[in-house]
């Protein structure tokens, strides 16, 4: 569950807007009347502001006298809810807001408890057209009826803990706990869409990535010179400095993330059919601690890949490969391709792409483990034998798969000269 908050000025506008009657909505909402607060019965949207009016009569200084919330509960927690469920929620998330105070690094109270609930205010239920996803509208007055300002000093982050306060009393899932489900899957598609470009353009990018059902906010400074972007998807938005790794998908770092993965690409390809490949690894020298670059020869025998892997399940990403000039897609889970991504930091090894097409090549079945041909002393081939255990968990195959890529052909660290 998300919630937000914030104090306005223009509080005649957003009543408006909650109570269905502004003229400036392209797509109206299906609106229900939840319940008002402290406010004679039946008032549009002007007897409401008027009413307000009254209470803040004597406190014109105050310049934001509206506190505009939203709350935002997931679509599958509240699909049976009457507008008895809808009160309670609302009284539920009133009473942890209320109850909250904003303390600094010392302890010292510097936003002390607001009294809503002794406020003149007004609840909607939105249910957007398209979807049908609800959201709770609030407009409530800056001053309670006993004449006490209503505190508004980080009031975004007394709605947030409100709403992950009510979420954990019902076991809902937390606003908290979707970003981090979901922050994964958003990095993940932001690489995809740099690796499936076949030259930089940030229109590219940006439509390729409204293609996969992102709205794209693009902040721009009053010369037009782009500064930042978000990307947002249902309720959560995702600033691009929290998205990949050291801000990687920055806007002033995004044309240089995608240079170094294009770099990485346009190495050798992976694997063909019953191929011989050839790659550069590092072999012990029995009876020294030296070590020597050897040529060693790989047989790799293609296989038929496990059928799970070539459709999409809940918890899986597209990946690429391509094999004897045509391109196979297959759905990789979530978790190993983290795994992948850990083992083969692009940023930290130069033949990233190479090791994760094998890898991916060895977890989906397409490719039986080879043996390695030292060709020379210290060297020898890998007799275990190979395959995936009963008891093995998706997350050890792909660790398994990495080491076993990484031991074919090698990692090759990046060595440009960094500041």
């Amino acid at each position: 569950m998300i919630g937000k908050a914030k104090s306005i000025s223009h509080g005649i506008n957003d009543i408006r807007y909650i109570t269905g009657e502004s003229r400036n909505k392209k797509h109206p909402e299906l609106i229900f009347h939840v319940k008002d607060n402290l406010l004679p019965p039946g008032l549009d949207a002007t007897g409401i502001w008027d009413s307000m009016q009254l209470t803040l009569e004597k406190f014109k200084r105050v310049r934001n006298s509206v506190i505009r919330i939203e709350v935002s509960p997931a679509k599958e927690h509240t699909k049976d809810f009457t507008i008895d469920d809808w009160q309670r929620l609302w009284d539920d998330f009133m009473s942890e807001f209320d109850n909250i105070e904003l303390l600094d690094k010392n302890g010292k109270n510097y936003s002390p408890k607001t009294n809503l609930k002794g406020s003149k205010g007004t609840v909607r239920l939105h249910l957007e057209s398209k979807s049908g996803i609800p959201h709770l509208h609030g407009a409530f007055c800056r001053i309670d009826e006993r004449g006490n300002i209503n505190n508004d000093h980080d009031i975004h982050l007394r709605a947030q803990r409100a709403a992950e306060r009510v979420a954990l009393k019902r076991g809902w899932t937390t606003a908290a706990k979707v970003r981090e489900t979901n922050i994964g899957q958003v990095n993940r598609d932001c690489m995809e869409t740099l690796q499936s470009m076949e030259s930089w353009s940030w229109d590219e990018y940006v439509a390729r990535l409204r293609s996969k059902g992102y709205e794209f906010w693009e902040l721009r400074d009053n010369k037009k010179i782009l500064r930042g972007y978000v990307l947002k998807k249902g309720n959560a938005r995702y600033k691009a400095s929290e998205l990949g790794r050291g801000r990687n998908f920055m806007a002033s770092k995004l044309e240089s993330t995608w240079k170094k993965l294009h770099a990485v690409s346009k190495t050798a390809k992976q694997t063909s059919s019953a191929a011989v490949i050839t790659r550069p690894v590092t072999i012990p020298v029995k009876g020294t601690t030296s070590v020597m670059p050897r040529q060693t020869s790989v047989q790799v025998q293609r296989t038929a890949p496990v059928p799970q892997y070539t459709v999409y399940r809940p918890g899986t990403s597209p990946y690429h490969i391509d094999i004897d000039e045509e391109s196979r897609r297959f759905f990789i889970p979530d978790e190993a391709l983290d795994v992948f991504n850990d083992e083969f930091d692009y940023r930290e090894t130069a033949n990233s792409r190479d090791l994760t097409d094998m890898a991916v090549a060895l977890f989906v079945g397409m490719l039986d483990a080879p043996a390695v041909l030292s060709g020379g002393g210290g060297g020898g081939s890998n007799d275990l034998p190979w395959g995936r255990r009963e008891d093995e968990d998706e997350r050890e195959w792909a660790r398994r798969c990495a080491r076993e890529a990484a031991r074919v052909i090698g990692k090759k660290p990046k060595t440009e000269r960094k500041r």
